[in-house]
């Protein structure tokens, strides 16, 4: 199957240079897709680009507009944003050599392949490809994409190189920001030891073939009962699992036993049946007429 390049343009290392071809690294997630539609009449809904003032309008014609304050744009055409041109809109120049443990991983973004673009720039493309994987460090450039500048990270992969967009600084939040309000109290000694020998128990390599999108699979079986006539089956609600005993819950866990319960909440009288002491409701008469349905 061909794949369509996300990006075309240059691989540059000092003066040695290649043209080059960016591709994403991944499927569009998840197979199920819906449309809206119009239950009264069972047709799809289609969305029209319209103008509060002059009614429906054609994309075609519409031009981007920055917002400088409320309801003043200044507007910009495709040819206008076209012209701004950075070295970074057609060329990858390596800028520097880091190691990958200084990049924290909330920074990488999304994967992309990097190949030669036709037979004439293997060769530099593979000198590059070979210099990188032999310093043992990623290899750092810029490039343009859909109107944005990105750092882009560098590695080896196979015969090509593995190519991870970066979030600037200004895209991350600081962590005080979410986790400030979490207390500084260390937790039990005797529990964490508990926990560590849970998480040995289920220590695997990590196969992501064995991880499928449950939730999709689930929509998917929906669909198939409904294309068959069948009503839907209701998932029943999970129960409370509020842990009560955090101890007991993490020995239970240890010895693969349930957890145990939460404080019992008192129990429904079940139907027709009343506390003890508690007297019966007096039968209803045997010749009480039946409600009629309406219509």
């Amino acid at each position: 199957m061909a794949y369509r390049p996300t990006w075309q343009g240059h691989l540059k290392l000092s003066l040695v240079t290649c043209p080059v071809s960016l591709f994403t690294a991944t499927n569009p997630a998840g197979d199920v897709h819906f449309n809206l539609i119009n239950p009264k009449t069972n047709n799809r809904i289609k969305m029209i680009t319209t103008d509060p003032e002059s009614g429906p309008i054609n994309r075609s014609d519409l031009v981007k507009g920055y917002e400088v304050s409320k309801g003043e744009y200044i507007l910009l055409t495709d040819e206008e944003i076209k012209s701004v041109k950075l070295e970074s809109t057609r060329t990858i120049d390596i800028e520097r050599f880091v190691p990958a443990e200084e990049i924290d991983r909330i920074y990488w973004d999304n994967p992309y392949y990097l190949a030669p673009d036709g037979k004439m720039a293997q060769e530099a493309f593979a000198v590059i490809r070979e210099a990188i994987s032999k310093a043992g460090k990623i290899a750092i450039g810029r490039i343009v994409i859909s109107t944005r500048e990105r750092i882009l990270a560098l590695e080896p992969r196979g015969k090509g190189i593995l190519a991870y967009s970066l979030r600037s600084d200004a895209e991350v939040r600081k962590p005080d920001e979410i986790f400030g309000a979490i207390a500084d109290a260390k937790p039990d000694a005797d529990m964490v030891a508990i926990a560590l020998k849970i998480i040995e128990q289920r220590a695997k390599p990590f196969d992501p073939s064995q991880f499928v999108d449950r939730y999709e699979e689930a929509l998917k079986a929906l669909i198939e009962q409904k294309k068959k006539g069948h009503k839907p089956v209701s998932a029943e609600e999970p129960e409370d699992t509020n842990v009560i005993d955090l101890m007991e819950a993490l020995r239970a866990s240890l010895a693969g036993k349930k957890a145990p319960p939460a404080k019992s909440k008192p129990a429904r009288a079940a139907a027709g049946k009343k506390p003890a002491g508690e007297a019966k409701p007096a039968k209803a008469p045997a010749h009480k007429p039946k409600a009629r349905r309406a219509g």
